[in-house]
């Protein structure tokens, strides 16, 4: 039997925003996206509060909330030896709710030419619309060359792909943070793929503390690459992403929560007391990521 292929049925004029990071963290099948010991250390973290909604609950409260969102999972297998939750669930249930969920795929990098078959595959036959790569977390250096034929595929799909930068809640406060290394996320390792996959989009997520001052940077030189605004809540935001949200990088920031970790609703509070032009907040919550993903009409 034929997958269901994702096709967008967003009605865009009408939103109010797009959520540009959320975690599905459990399939339909009851499989969960980490290791107990991970999931536990990062609910810790962030204090959350239902760390695991069904992917249906999550689109009935962005559809609430008249707003649509990126929905994605990590394919760590390699590096935490534990398979991931179901990608093509996730890609079939944004199918069934289409106005207002749209699916990233995620490969792991660590298993070489398998990972570009898959995107493919994820890409071709379930019409996910771009990816998701946590470098710290599946253990690997974006700009080491053995990747590039991954990012040389993704860049032929047209798709483009979110990598986590910054610190990590993963593994946070856990010895040796769970051997989960900081370094991988460092946002200057992905300007080397920017600057050799000049057609492959790259969205920088998180505020990439403590390296904000390298992402601002590359944001501001190349063209292909954005900063998604997910994982903090925005009053924690360092002031030089605020200041440059409101001027140079105001086409180039994006409205993401990290949900269920930090809620669209708390979120948005706090964004709303951030020091921002009039102008400036709609490119943030919806406009540059419907420019970005090609959602405009």
């Amino acid at each position: 039997m034929a997958p269901t292929r994702y096709e967008l049925g967003l009605d865009v004029d009408s939103l109010t925003a797009i959520d540009m990071h959320v975690h599905i963290e459990i399939d339909g099948h009851g499989h969960v996206s980490l290791p107990q010991d991970l999931m536990d250390a990062s609910s810790k973290y962030f204090k959350t509060e239902e760390r695991t909604p069904s992917l249906d609950d999550i689109a009935a409260t962005y559809r609430e909330l008249n707003m649509a969102a990126v929905v994605f999972t990590v394919d760590a297998r390699t590096r935490l030896k534990h398979e991931p939750n179901s990608i093509e669930d996730i890609a079939e249930g944004a199918a069934r709710n289409n106005d207002v969920l749209i699916p990233f795929g995620s490969v792991d990098p660590l298993t070489g030419a398998e990972a570009i078959d898959r995107a493919k595959l994820l890409a071709e036959d379930y019409g996910v619309r771009g990816f998701k790569f946590h470098p710290s977390l599946q253990g690997f250096n974006p700009s080491d060359e053995r990747y590039y034929p991954l990012w040389e595929a993704l860049e032929q799909l047209g798709l483009p792909a979110v990598f986590h930068t910054g610190q990590n809640g993963m593994g946070a406060g856990t010895p040796g943070g769970s051997g989960i290394k900081l370094g991988y996320s460092n946002p200057l390792l992905l300007d080397d793929v920017a600057a050799d996959f000049p057609g492959f989009q790259i969205i920088m997520a998180h505020p990439s503390v403590p390296w904000q001052d390298e992402a601002n940077s590359i944001a501001t030189h190349k063209s292909n690459v954005f900063i998604d605004l997910s994982g903090w809540s925005p009053k924690y935001f360092p002031e030089s992403l605020v200041k440059l949200s409101n001027s140079v990088l105001q086409d180039k920031v994006l409205f993401g929560t990290d949900y269920p970790l930090i809620t669209p609703q708390k979120w948005m509070r706090a964004f709303e007391d951030l020091p921002l032009k009039d102008e400036v907040r709609p490119k943030i919550l919806k406009e540059n990521a419907v420019r970005l993903l090609g959602l405009g009409s």
